[in-house]
């Protein structure tokens, strides 16, 4: 090859640096994938692990922040001009959008972490333009600089909109810290392409249009519903029914549903009078020069009149910029007939409407238009339930107004967790039921006391350790629901849950509400107290003397204020960390795992510390033998990775998800096992920690590490012992 050519030669193999299909998952791609634990990883943080955005978060001046998120508002700006010279509709579309991929059953999505700054949710095509919006709000997150996130920020400039267009807004918490990557523990569905109708390839419904779990909206690149109709085809009534499922995994009830619909479209306007296909791509897939923007139009104006997001075009009210009661005014105030907007979307518009009641022109007052309607908006009359609480509202404004600013205040902060993490001068101080809020716990009692009642009680080292395990198994980082405080476990659901395995579970209550009487400590803290003493108990049978760390105040949450239908989404259908599952699934059982893990904020070397102590403290769900690999259960030994390594055993599979280890000499069963267990000696990264944990010099680092993580869990949800 002669030096010319060989100089024109790329030396660097493409892709290998920068390939989004790593070379591991690409060769096997049915290893299990840990990356939903690595999340603990701080490298991609830059503000280092000294920094507490919460501390920060104090010092921030409100009332100018305030001050200068309500200029902006009116401040229009030539690069992106505001509709009626007002940035309302926009930022609370950003604001919704943020906040509105918060679902129930397992706390993911919402505003909280500012995650709509990441793909896939930045270049969805729900969310075209909303690059717009964060942009214009660059110079204010850069004035604030670290004592502002990018999730407050988000969620805080929709309520201002609203209040600066006239809402009386029910307040606002401060208290979200931001993430530095995409979350790879959300499940957003598995279709192939973007806005793929149901019956297409990974469609996310079955039988008589059920949608799967935990999915919330529709379809791929959706926050909620087809502004269309299903499928992009108009019916109302089958929109109804699709909205009636989207918004109860929201958390929202049918009320709460019609004031956000309509509270959500009372203010700005659809966008569908320009040139779809002039669109350049959305910012994921967009040139380098684009710097991250998307859904350019660089063939013609792209702003303006000529904006398209939706492809849905108009405003729903005669004044767009105004909180008022025009909303149902329209909706229940004329007659609807299907139209095609200028980009060749399905709307509805007025058969007959006087001039002055429709809404001007964005650019030229003394233009006007016929409002819109979207399909989602005609399920509101169409639907008797939807239509009797419409009529409702638009009887009494004054109610709409307040049922609206208590529901946008439910969807902006469901997942930022209870009250007591509430930041800011604006945070309301009334209890909310799905806050799940818990009374303040005693401090004032014998916990030494106490601690030896519990050892004396004659509860078994499982017993208790089970107990306190399923009382705190239930928090969800991901929403900060759940967990030990407030001892809901005695409570209806929870305590009949086959999980928490109801006859055990109330022997073992009946004995600490003895002890609270004698003490004056709340079940809750005495739950956590309970696993502490089995654990210190069997730290000591080993030869370890370890103390458990334990702070009261935990108190006894009411079934008054604890609402049963909204805890059934924290029902625990399998627990690796107990060897138990409710039923076979599809989902392997050590996926299961990892998603159970990710959910209680665990890393991987966390994960395989509390499976093995729990195994050996005799822990696992009635009381099965599986996966107790030890002599000496009832002891916080580190037989279970000693076993688990050996090399003298052979592994047999008798089942499905059941296997025997055989000593490899005389074919004697030694122990029983499930995939959960022996996927800690097969995936190499899970056996790297094993083997840690299974050498002899780190017997007492078992026991330390246990504890660590373990006390970690029966914290997880003290939130008032956050700085």
């Amino acid at each position: 090859m002669s030096d010319q050519k060989q100089a024109g030669k790329c030396p660097f193999h493409h892709g290998a640096t920068t390939s989004s299909e790593t070379p591991n998952t690409f060769w096997w791609p049915k290893n299990l994938n840990l990356d939903i634990l690595h999340q603990h990883d701080s490298k991609p943080d830059p503000m280092g692990s000294g920094f507490d955005y919460r501390e920060e978060l104090k010092s921030l001046d409100f009332k100018a922040l305030k001050a200068d998120l309500t200029a902006l508002m009116t401040d229009s700006q030539d690069w992106w001009p505001a509709d009626w010279g007002h940035y309302g509709g926009l930022m609370i579309r950003m604001t919704w959008h943020a906040a509105g991929t918060y679902r129930v059953a397992d706390g993911r999505g919402g505003a909280a972490t500012g995650n709509l700054r990441f793909a896939p949710l930045n270049s969805w095509p729900d969310n075209a333009n909303l690059d717009k919006a964060r942009r214009l709000l660059w110079p204010i997150k850069k004035k604030y600089g670290n004592k502002l996130s990018w999730a407050d920020l988000i969620a805080y400039a929709g309520t201002i909109a609203y209040e600066s267009m006239g809402l009386k807004t029910f307040g606002f918490a401060f208290g979200r810290e931001d993430i530095w990557h995409p979350e790879k523990d959300i499940y957003w569905g598995s279709e192939k392409e973007w806005l793929a109708p149901s019956g297409s390839e990974g469609s996310r419904y079955s039988g008589e249009r059920e949608l799967e779990n935990p999915l919330a909206s529709v379809m791929m690149g959706l926050i909620y519903v087809n502004p269309e109709g299903p499928d992009g085809k108009p019916d109302p009534v089958k929109t109804a029914q699709d909205i009636r499922v989207t918004f109860a995994r929201m958390a929202m009830n049918d009320e709460e549903t019609v004031a956000l619909t309509a509270g959500g479209h009372t203010v700005g306007k659809a966008h569908g009078r320009g040139d779809a296909s002039k669109l350049g791509p959305e910012p994921e897939a967009g040139a380098i020069e684009n710097q991250g923007m998307g859904w350019l139009n660089k063939d013609g104006r792209g702003i303006g009149n000529d904006t398209v997001t939706s492809g849905i075009e108009g405003a729903w009210t005669t004044h767009p910029t105004q909180w008022d009661g025009g909303y149902f005014d329209m909706l229940l105030g004329h007659e609807w007939e299907l139209a095609k907007s200028p980009a060749g979307a399905w709307q509805w518009e007025p058969t007959e409407i006087a001039e002055k009641d429709k809404p001007t022109d964005v650019e030229d007052p003394s233009v006007r238009y016929n409002p819109i309607m979207t399909d989602a908006d005609m399920a509101m009359r169409e639907d008797p339930i939807y239509l009797e609480i419409s009529k409702r509202f638009h009887a009494d404004p004054a109610y709409f107004s307040e049922v609206f600013a208590r529901a946008w205040f439910k969807l902006t902060h469901r997942d930022l967790g209870p009250k007591t993490r509430y930041i800011g001068p604006e945070a309301p101080r009334e209890d909310l039921i799905w806050q799940d809020p818990v009374p303040n716990g005693n401090h004032d009692y014998d916990v030494a006391a106490a601690k030896s009642l519990i050892a004396d009680s004659g509860l078994s080292t499982g017993d208790l350790v089970a107990t306190a395990w399923d009382s705190a198994r239930t928090f969800r980082h991901s929403d900060k629901r759940g967990g030990a405080n407030g001892a809901r476990i005695r409570l209806t659901p929870l305590c009949q849950w086959e999980g928490n395995e109801p006859e055990r579970l109330e022997r073992v209550l009946a004995v600490y509400n003895q002890i609270a009487k004698e003490t004056g400590a709340s079940i809750a803290d005495l739950i956590v107290l309970g696993g502490n003493v089995a654990i210190e108990r069997a730290a000591k049978a080993t030869g370890v003397d370890a103390s458990v760390p334990f702070t009261s105040g935990r108190g006894d949450a009411s079934a008054a204020w604890t609402d049963a239908e909204s805890f059934a989404h924290l029902e625990p259908l399998h627990d690796g960390f107990r060897n138990w599952q409710k039923d076979d699934y599809a989902v392997q059982p050590e996926e299961l795992l990892l998603d159970r893990a990710q959910l209680m904020d665990l890393s991987a070397p966390e994960m395989c510390v509390l499976i093995a102590g729990l195994r050996v403290l005799g822990a696992n769900h009635s009381n099965s033998p599986v996966g107790v690999f030890t002599d000496k259960p009832g002891c916080l030994s580190n037989d279970f990775f000693v076993h688990l390594v050996d090399m003298n055993n052979d592994w047999v599979p008798t089942g499905k998800n059941s296997y025997e280890i055989r000593d490899r000499q005389s074919d004697a069963v030694k122990f029983t096992a499930s995939r959960v267990d022996l996927v800690l000696g097969s995936n190499s990264i899970l056996r790297a920690y094993a083997e840690v944990y299974a050498q002899d010099d780190n017997k007492e680092k078992f026991v330390h590490d246990f504890i660590a993580a373990w006390t970690k869990v029966m914290n997880a949800d003290r939130f008032d012992l956050e700085s």
